[in-house]
């Protein structure tokens, strides 16, 4: 949201409601954001019943805190940098620089804005070198300098240009400045109905050198919002779910790879590639990228996944915790900002077998719009630029800039997860609860993966449970070793420690993660006794009722609701019946913005209804019709689901939903068929992919 001139507002979920009433009064504003400040600091973390819950117990963490944008500023962030002298520097969507003196908001507390720049077309990144900003445009990277010292730019100098088709999706994103002084710079494809490498390097991470040259570094990009270093000093690179991408996932690039997207590999044949891949050598079989990958040299696999709708929707920055532990017990660790779910997850990487993998665990939620951009202050706060343009965002405002900061406090949470032969080994910020955290039944761990195929995203696939044989708790209870069987490489394993409680009886802020297992390390596995399966001279196990282990396989299958051809709520062919026809037809379709293109329809009571639903846009989407007043909670519902929700196509078990179409990839359609409720009233009609219910509704009007 943006603020006047009323300071300091620290966000909490309980008071929402009075802090938005306070902007046309600046004493209750002061008022309030204090006493919210007294309650983050002061109430005890509790267990959270919902997601507004989660976000309060949250802020006893970390604390947003709000920076008010002058009136007239469109602030719509694309990049960040903090300069030497303390200014914060943003790049926005609209083709300006400003520069924020004051960004801490300390002594007067008021943020001072002077533009540094304008008249550029879109940047996307921003980064501080010896004197000057750069920022990458459309079709080129920028030098911009102050050459007069008047906090302005004086000179716009082209460092490197590269052609562009015109195509609207061709985002241009970076520069990363690496040790030696070079630029990394990474280009968007664009999009035709799926992504397509329309003009030369799209789909590719470049390198440019001072002096402007450009080489190509690694190829098979959809959409590389975020890259940065780890705590190591190599790259990694943050991707967003579209075609040939199931999920969004984080990937360490290295000189020659290839991480997915073989559309870019269009240009693989030019003297300069370092990629010798070419299209037809990616099979299109829906196989696991695993699996795909293991035959194909130099296809580099992700490091994590974030499973789609649970880690978020859209991947955007990355940065690593090089505080020290000033921002917190995740010191290295890597935070990544989502921009569809307007939230931050945090990743601890591991090195196994030389291969990078890891695990990602839900960190803040409450940001005011969509993160595209984070850097760090100098003070070890985390600076947040939002926007939501065209892209949608569940934080409502269009655009913001928030400070992520600590409180203190210390979080019961799973600090880190390594694997081991036979299992993982859980770290815990604070000691565990020793009679709880020994039981095996404590912990629900489960297999599953995604399709790589050219359709967009994927549901989950291959999803299997886990029997946990044993738990081991490390005598300073920092940490239990978890003996578990069939272990699957290079697939994802949920790992739900929701029966865990600290020492002193607290449960874990978040208490499931998600561990991409690329590789399985050699070494001792834990030797477990075969009468009662507890580990050998230790009484920290757990009998299974018949001292055997067991596999449970969830079904991939979809429900029989949501699959099934003319089911009750998903009729796709017109009834027998009605030999007459529908009385009605709507076609709705959808527009930038997660925005239906028909905002309201009106049909008769019990009469027959043919609706065709188009999905036009470059994301995934349904057409949801429920009971009126219900389109957030049914949308609610469809996050609840978990990882089978992609399996249920997002529609919850529920009287609330009426009617409704599958999810459809973009550029599909589906028309069902339904006879319009007998009760008059305003029913909505809601997608319910991860984030969207949110913003995307429409009414459908029942009159007499």
């Amino acid at each position: 949201m943006k603020l006047d001139d009323n300071g300091l507002l620290i966000r909490n979920a309980s008071l929402n409601f009075l802090l938005q009433k306070s902007h046309s009064n600046r004493f209750l504003g002061c008022l309030l954001a204090g006493f919210s400040l007294f309650i983050s600091v002061s109430l005890p973390a509790q267990q959270a019943a919902d997601p507004e819950d989660l976000i309060a117990q949250e802020e006893d963490y970390y604390s947003i805190v709000d920076i008010p944008i002058p009136d007239g500023i469109e602030l719509e962030v694309g990049g960040l940098a903090v300069i030497p002298d303390g200014s914060l520097g943003v790049a926005t969507r609209r083709g300006e620089v400003w520069l924020i003196e004051n960004p801490y908001m300390t002594g007067s507390r008021i943020p001072r804005f002077s533009r540094f720049a304008s008249g550029l077309h879109e940047p996307l990144g921003l980064a501080y070198h010896e004197g000057s900003l750069y920022t990458s445009q459309r079709s080129e990277l920028t030098r911009l300098t102050d050459k007069t010292g008047n906090r302005e730019a004086d000179a716009y100098e082209t460092v490197v240009s590269w052609p562009l088709s015109g195509n609207y999706h061709e985002y241009s994103y970076g520069p990363l400045f690496t040790p030696e002084g070079d630029m990394l710079i990474t280009l968007n494809l664009g999009w035709i109905g799926h992504g397509a490498s329309l003009a030369k390097w799209r789909g590719w991470m470049m390198n440019v050198a001072p002096d402007g040259e450009m080489i190509p570094v690694a190829s098979g990009m959809r959409s590389p919002a975020g890259f940065g270093y780890n705590a190591e000093g190599d790259v990694f690179y943050t991707e967003n779910q579209g075609d040939w991408v199931g999920s969004g996932r984080i990937t360490h690039v290295e000189k020659g790879d290839f991480v997915g997207n073989p559309e870019g590999l269009v240009w693989s044949h030019l003297e300069e590639s370092p990629v010798k891949l070419k299209p037809e050598d990616i099979p299109d079989t829906g196989q696991p990228m695993s699996k795909v990958a293991a035959d194909i040299p130099g296809f580099k696999t992700p490091a994590v996944w974030l499973p789609h709708g649970l880690m978020g929707i859209s991947t955007s920055a990355i940065l690593t915790d090089q505080s020290g532990g000033a921002f917190g017990p995740f010191t290295d660790q890597l935070f990544v900002g989502d921009q569809g779910h307007s939230k931050i997850v945090r990743v601890y990487l591991e090195k196994v077998n030389g291969v990078y993998q890891g695990v990602a665990f839900p960190f803040r939620e409450g940001f005011s719009s969509g993160i595209l951009r984070m850097v760090w202050g100098k003070d070890a706060s985390l600076f947040v630029g939002m926007t939501s343009r065209g892209w949608g965002s569940t934080g409502k405002d269009p655009f913001g800039l928030q400070r992520l900061v600590w409180t203190g406090k210390v979080p019961f949470e799973i600090k880190t997860v390594k694997a081991k032969p036979d299992g993982f080994e859980l770290e815990f910020t604070l000691p565990v609860k020793e009679s709880v955290a020994k039981n095996p039944d404590s912990y629900q761990l489960s297999s599953f993966n995604y399709k790589y195929h050219h359709n967009y995203g994927s549901p989950v696939i291959e999803l299997e449970d886990l029997d946990v044989r044993a738990a081991i708790v490390a005598e300073d209870g920092l940490s239990v070793r978890l003996v578990v069987d069939d272990l699957k490489k290079g697939y994802i394993h949920e790992i739900n420690a929701s029966g865990i409680k600290s020492e002193t009886g607290m449960d874990l802020l978040h208490a499931a993660g998600y561990y991409t297992l690329n590789e399985i390390p050699a070494g001792e596995k834990v030797k477990l006794s075969v009468v009662d399966n507890s580990p050998v001279n230790s009484h920290q196990g757990h009998q299974n009722s018949d001292g055997s282990t067991s596999k449970k396989e969830v079904s991939a299958a979809t429900s029989a609701a949501a699959r099934t051809k003319n089911s009750p709520k998903r009729m796709t062919e017109m009834p027998e019946s009605w030999s007459d026809g529908p009385d009605q037809t709507i076609v709705v379709g959808t527009k930038p913005g997660l925005k239906y293109d028909l905002d309201n329809f009106e049909v008769k009571a019990g009469s027959k209804v043919k609706v065709t639903f188009n999905n036009n846009d470059d994301m995934m989407h349904n057409l949801v019709i429920v009971q009126p007043n219900t389109a957030i909670e049914v949308g609610e519902m469809a996050l609840e689901m978990g990882l089978k929700g992609s399996q249920n196509d997002y529609i919850p078990d529920s009287d609330k939903v009426l009617y409704h179409t599958n999810i459809l990839s973009p550029e599909t359609s589906e028309t069902i068929y339904f006879e319009a409720p007998a009760v008059p009233g305003e029913y909505t009609y809601v997608c319910t992919f991860p984030g969207h219910a949110y913003v995307m509704q429409g009414i459908m009007k029942v009159v007499k």
